[in-house]
């Protein structure tokens, strides 16, 4: 009896003592770990993640497929977290918005980018910062002289190293929506974002905002990009201790988005041949029928 006795005071004693250490660690009282920003330490936060990879699937198990474009309005208050922080040099607890995230992990080379969605060729850095970067056009010396003696001047195009995440307003995404005949259920799989922005321009001093610019695309399928998406936290409203990363909000579809186009015939987008009221109804027309494809293959 006596053993048990002390076999249970010895198990008390060793838990307060190491929970006497976590609250000297919570309040930075380890000098080798100081933690001035916060109660207790962020252990899980400074390990590098890795996305779970997409299962593989063999060509002939795909039955039905179609490609779907569809845009989310980051302005909308369901989709805010992608937008915020506008400013990276402000305390944020750690946080970064999308598309500075993206930009940011393209500049340093993480990942490759392309000209369109089509994403056959990748582009140079230089190129790719054409697409996105604010320029100013200037009037250089050619060094030539004109028949009046008077020197001809071209015009220069300087780009901004710098890119604004705050001009970007929407996200474009290609997806894949297909039905795998393993286990007759309808997937999805994104395979290429673009941000849409609004890009600067200076002309003779003269500043001329072009809205709705596309940049280059990111390529969603490709693991170095889920890799940059994986370590990134987005902001959750109701919980700041949940760890809800970017790349989990793609793969569980956590915003708004409506659908901009289909593969079609004419190859063609929503807003070519419809408008307003009529576009949004169109939209909808193919969201509906995209999810009515799996339940009609059933029969009860």
């Amino acid at each position: 009896m006596k053993k048990i006795l002390f076999s249970i005071f010895a198990i008390a004693a060793l838990s307060l003592t190491a929970n006497a250490q976590n609250i000297l660690d919570a309040q930075g009282g380890d000098d080798s770990q100081p933690n001035p920003n916060h109660f207790y330490m962020h252990t899980n936060k400074n390990t590098e993640k890795e996305p779970m990879k997409y299962p593989s699937i063999r060509e002939n198990d795909v039955i039905w497929e179609r490609i779907i474009w569809r845009e989310i309005d980051m302005k909308e208050k369901f989709n805010q977290f992608m937008y915020f922080p506008t400013d990276d040099t402000k305390s944020a607890q750690g946080r970064v918005s999308l598309v500075s995230l993206l930009y940011k992990a393209a500049k340093d080379g993480k990942f490759e980018v392309y000209d369109n969605d089509d994403m056959t060729e990748a582009l140079a850095w230089e190129d790719a910062l054409r697409k996105v970067a604010s320029q100013e056009v200037m009037k250089v010396p050619t060094g030539e002289l004109d028949e009046d003696d008077n020197e001809i001047m071209k015009d220069s195009t300087v780009f901004s190293e710098d890119f604004d995440a705050s001009t970007a307003n929407k996200i474009k995404l290609k997806e894949y929506w297909y039905i795998d005949k393993q286990d007759t259920r309808q997937k999805v799989r994104i395979v290429g974002l673009a941000f849409v922005f609004d890009k600067t321009t200076y002309q003779a001093g003269q500043e001329v905002i072009v809205p709705n610019s596309e940049s280059f695309w990111i390529p969603m399928n490709d693991y170095n990009v889920r890799k940059v998406l994986v370590n990134a936290d987005a902001f959750d409203e109701n919980n700041d201790v949940i760890e809800n990363s970017y790349d989990n909000v793609f793969v569980q579809r956590y915003f708004d988005s409506y659908i901009t186009r289909e593969s079609n015939v004419y190859n063609r987008k929503i807003s070519d041949y419809l408008t307003g009221e009529d576009a949004l109804m169109e939209s909808q027309r193919i969201e509906d029928n995209i999810f009515d494809i799996e339940s009609d293959m059933w029969e009860y």
